[in-house]
């Protein structure tokens, strides 16, 4: 088995969507970045590249790449979730958390797992989401910014 740690930040604009888990989330910010900004996902990207000592999502889709301008962050992990498989493994266990002040993202935990959960063809029993607030500390907390942490357990594919 191989585990892997993620961890990404974007910070919060106006003019820009938030998308966050793969879901459009109604709020009068969303995330800046050179793809579509989903915290969530690239931190998950990241652990499973970590776990397979692959490097981070910038070695493999480098934001001075054009062709990653404004791109949906679940197409990207699909090709993580293709380099995965390719290299013999498949999910354990994911476990991430998001912390931001605003907005209140319990309402949409449920259906961020759902949506992972079926990009990295696995039970959404395998995925496990959680958000908290950083009680107005930090940049999370002068709602500057969103960030994400996740670890992921890979296990070879004939187990």
């Amino acid at each position: 088995m191989r585990i892997g740690f993620g961890y990404d930040v974007h910070q919060l604009v106006e003019g820009r969507k938030l998308t966050i888990g793969g879901l459009d989330i109604p709020y009068e910010k969303g995330l800046l970045g050179h793809s579509d900004a989903d915290v969530l996902v690239h931190s998950i990207m990241d652990s499973i590249l970590g776990a397979l000592a692959l490097g981070d999502i910038g070695k493999h889709f480098p934001d001075t790449d054009s062709k990653y301008k404004d791109i949906s962050s679940l197409l990207l992990l699909d090709r993580v979730y293709e380099t995965m498989e390719q290299s013999g493994y498949k999910i354990g266990n994911i476990d991430a958390t998001i912390a931001a002040q605003r907005p209140k993202l319990a309402p949409y935990i449920d259906k961020m797992k759902i949506i992972i959960a079926n990009r990295l063809e696995t039970s959404v029993e395998n995925i496990n989401i959680k958000a908290t607030t950083t009680e107005k500390l930090g940049f999370e907390g002068r709602e500057e910014g969103i960030s994400a942490y996740s670890v992921c357990l890979l296990k070879p594919k004939n187990i």
